[in-house]
């Protein structure tokens, strides 16, 4: 115990990794699933090595862990939790390896506790998971191998990245930005590195099954990409860019990240990583230029993070100021809180929400109502499946062996997969993303089971078209909620000839 305790007081940091794991058990079961994490439980109970729209390890971990522990939303959310907590170690770590002392650890790992976007990462199970961890990491060994000339990290760090690729592509625009920051001012000393290559070997072999996926199914993640950047998200000007980046991170870590961005840059100290500065604005200009979300280039603020605290920590002097930035850093991570993690009851929330005057930040060309699209996605499923559930079991027998639901988008499909399983229902399918592969799984149309659209709409593709409900949530999103449900009856055009006309990829 008393050692423990010591590496806690040596290591502040690690004290705050095990405060934001302990947050999160207490918080994830807040509200429901997130809509992405039924679509990962169903890609993992098909298990591949790669789906339409994202690689295969997340997907492989939420099923199995609904598997063996559902309906426990924290379990299936434990390893978010604990890559949170492990970020936040690893900041502490970083600044420490910098030969940053207590103060500089302690508001580094405070910064990634509070920062909004690393709190909602941490909390439901994505894509994103593990992204901030691995960026993270890859700053990290860097630092070992430049700095300190330690060759032995460069297969953990091909070992770390392969990984990461396994979960999300998008570490490979921060490899790119690095290696364009350490050729620019290392350009010798990098190329002649052998350990490089065996890192990228490594790193490429643990990928290579999802990469001939994605190659024998005609590189789908490219046009997930193209429709994202053209047509899904939202085109901010640099200004609004810029100023979502602070946002996402909590406004109060601006001086500390580009505290941490002139350091790289300038400071003597930090002279053999300066292109970790080139690399960030690399980063941001393209994901500017992409029109990529807010939160997608969050990994690399850690690493600025610990660099700007250990900066901040030799260029403030005064304790007092000190004190006050960190208290500020903790400050308005408390504000915010109430955003990212489901700790209140909806309708306190939305009234917290009144009473600051905040509105939610849309990300995509999407109608939001009361609610973020981040919190709107856990509200209606079960409903959803039960009202599907119902009209499925309503159907005379002969017309329930022929039935199916057939969702506009994988949340739907998926609620009903995961959700529905009371009611006995065939699994659903939809034309978005991955259940396009999965085809009309034998169904003709004969009998279909379609929520929203308009009714004469419909008839042009069925013979006969009747109401079965309304599915209305006032806390989800305003495009899934208010809706009819329909049976549909004697599609024109079988199901299979048309499925190719279904298909959408976003």
């Amino acid at each position: 115990m008393a050692s423990t305790l010591r590496t806690l007081r040596d290591r502040p940091a690690w004290a705050l990794a095990l405060l934001a794991v302990a947050i999160h058990l207490y918080a994830s079961g807040g509200y429901g699933y997130f809509r992405d994490e039924l679509y990962f439980i169903v890609c993992g109970e098909h298990a591949d090595w790669g789906y339409v729209d994202q690689p295969p390890l997340i997907p492989l971990l939420a099923a199995a862990m609904h598997r063996w522990f559902a309906p426990s939303l924290v379990m299936l959310r434990l390893l978010p939790a604990l890559a949170h907590g492990a970020t936040i170690a690893l900041t502490g770590e970083t600044a420490r390896l910098l030969g940053g002392a207590r103060w500089s650890q302690t508001v580094a790992g405070l910064a990634v506790l509070c920062g909004g976007v690393y709190l909602a990462t941490g909390t439901i199970l994505s894509t994103d998971a593990v992204q901030p961890l691995a960026w993270l990491f890859c700053g990290y060994a860097l630092i070992r191998i430049l700095r300190d000339g330690d060759e032995r990290w460069w297969p953990a760090l091909g070992v770390m990245v392969g990984v990461a690729l396994l979960t999300k592509y998008m570490i490979g625009f921060w490899l790119v930005a690095l290696a364009v920051g350490l050729l620019a001012t290392q350009p010798a000393r990098v190329l002649a590195r052998p350990g490089a290559y065996v890192a990228a070997a490594i790193a490429g072999i643990i990928v290579l099954p999802n990469v001939l996926w994605q190659a024998a199914h005609g590189w789908p993640f490219l046009e997930i990409g193209r429709v994202g950047a053209t047509d899904k998200n939202l085109v901010l000007s640099p200004v609004a860019f810029l100023r979502a980046e602070i946002r996402e991170v909590n406004g109060a870590t601006l001086p500390l990240w580009l505290g941490g961005l002139v350091a790289f840059a300038v400071w003597r100290r930090f002279a053999a990583l300066r292109g970790f500065a080139i690399g960030f604005v690399v980063l941001l200009a393209a994901m500017f230029v992409l029109h990529a979300k807010p939160y997608y280039p969050a990994g690399a603020y850690p690493l600025l993070f610990a660099g700007g605290a250990v900066a901040l920590e030799a260029w403030i002097a005064a304790r007092v100021v000190r004190a006050i930035y960190a208290v500020a850093i903790a400050a308005n991570g408390l504000l915010v809180a109430p955003f990212v993690l489901p700790i209140l009851p909806v309708e306190q929330f939305a009234a917290y929400q009144d009473w600051l005057g905040a509105t939610p930040h849309p990300m995509e060309h999407e109608q939001l109502g009361r609610l973020s699209q981040y919190y709107a996605d856990m509200f209606g499923w079960p409903e959803l499946a039960a009202l599907v559930g119902r009209a499925y079991q309503s159907l005379p027998p002969d017309e329930k062996a022929r039935a199916v639901f057939l969702g506009d988008n994988y949340g739907e499909a998926a609620a009903v997969d995961v959700l529905g399983a009371a009611w006995h229902m065939p699994a659903a399918i939809s034309g978005n993303n991955q259940y396009f592969l999965w085809g009309p799984r034998g169904h003709d149309g004969s009998v279909v089971i379609r929520l929203g659209r308009n009714r004469d709409d419909l008839l042009k593709s069925y013979a006969s078209v009747e109401p079965a409900g309304v599915f209305d949530d006032p806390w989800a999103m305003p495009g899934e909620t208010g809706r009819t449900l329909w049976i549909c009856r004697g599609r024109k055009v079988p199901l299979d000839v048309a499925w190719p006309s279904f298909r959408r990829y976003r």
